[in-house]
């Protein structure tokens, strides 16, 4: 089965150039499902690009019998960031000309969405296919006024236009994954939202991911699943039931500029496994894989700063577990006091298990080190 192949232009820079990304459409059986899947949203976290690569050359081997409905993968899907550069470090995270993060700039149709109670009193008879059908029409109806924004003589600033042309791609998805890494060093892991989604976050056969306790619908993932659960909340508090077949993901492959071949591999598989279980994928002799998974509350994540400035030495690596007050790290400081440099100790607040690591071991007062997950 070959991929339909689509380019979409994004912007236009004063050279001349035109900014674009490519679409891979593979179109199954006829069907109400889509998958979509993106990578590289933040410049630096290039590890996606490889996954998704290799997820077009396995769909490539099916015929179209054995896919259900549609999957559209877009990789480097923001060029702009994939191309940014400070000598050899690509970092990518920021819009240079705004300073906006590239994922907390995408619209949240819940924040706007005024008459939530009405819908569902008007759609409170109906079954949940119907439902949805009608949620996501009138969605696209608020969305499409993005357009006459962009189109107008005063036009809109450049995130506006991007979020607008890679939200547009997926709105009507069932599934979403946005492929990142950290920008630092990084175990493997993904973000998963509480509900019946929870339950599937097995499927991606990682053994740690974050549940998304708390968030605001800024990011990727959040501007598209949210509105749905307030649906979904909003039917239970007016005494119905309904199950919403969206769910959204996040996965977290290992670190920045890398594409480590074992978490490429992890990623492939896992979102292998899980197309399979959503009955998208229909792979002959294919055994369903479930991996015990640590699902831990955002609250429990806990940064690390330096508390001043200078070098870091002996610090713990990825997946140690630590107890509270274990040393985690030294900080050589200095001073321009006439005085010998000092070591600085600093320990865990509390027991959990390190999972990211900034890059850097020259370090600001202030600035990142290192996070843990708290598991008690």
């Amino acid at each position: 089965m070959k991929p339909n192949i689509e380019i979409l232009n994004l912007f236009k820079l004063a050279s001349g150039d035109e900014i674009s990304i490519q679409i891979y459409k593979f179109i199954g059986q006829k069907s109400d499902k889509k998958v979509y899947i993106q990578s590289n949203l933040h410049g630096s976290e290039i590890v996606g690009n490889a996954v998704i690569h290799q997820l077009i050359n396995f769909l490539s081997t099916l015929n179209k019998s054995q896919v259900n409905g549609e999957i559209w993968l877009v990789p480097v899907c923001n060029p702009l960031g994939t191309n940014q550069r400070n000598h050899f470090f690509s970092s990518g995270r920021f819009n240079s000309y705004d300073g906006k993060d590239w994922n907390r700039i995408f619209w949240d149709y819940e924040k706007v969405l005024s008459d939530l109670e009405d819908f569902v009193k008007n759609n409170l008879n109906f079954d949940y296919l119907t439902i949805q059908k009608n949620f996501l029409k009138q969605q696209k109806i608020v969305f499409s006024e993005h357009v006459k924004k962009i189109q107008s003589s005063s036009s809109a600033p450049l995130f506006e236009q991007y979020r607008y042309k890679l939200q547009s791609l997926a709105m009507d998805a069932n599934y979403l994954i946005d492929i990142h890494s950290s920008s630092n060093k990084c175990i493997d892991y993904l973000f998963s939202f509480p509900g019946t989604q929870q339950e599937n976050a097995a499927y991606f056969k990682l053994n740690y991911g974050v549940l998304m306790d708390t968030f605001n619908g800024n990011s990727f993932d959040e501007a598209f699943l949210k509105p749905w659960l307030a649906l979904q909340k909003e039917f239970k508090r007016l005494g119905k039931e309904i199950e919403i077949d969206r769910e959204s993901w996040t996965l977290e492959l290992g670190s920045g500029m890398e594409m480590e071949p074992k978490s490429v591999s992890v990623g492939f598989s896992g979102i292998k496994n899980y197309l399979v279980q959503k009955e998208i994928l229909k792979l002959y002799d294919y055994s369903l894989n479930k991996t015990k998974i640590e699902l831990v509350p955002r609250e429990k994540i806990k940064n690390y700063y330096a508390p001043t400035g200078g070098m870091i030495q002996n610090r713990l690596s990825l997946k140690t577990q630590v107890k509270e007050g274990d040393r985690l790290y030294q900080i050589i400081s200095f001073n321009k006091h006439g005085n010998l440099p000092e070591v600085i100790n600093i320990t865990a607040e509390k027991d959990g298990f390190i999972f990211d690591l900034s890059t850097n071991f020259s370090v600001n007062q202030g600035e990142y080190v290192l996070s843990i997950f708290s598991l008690n």
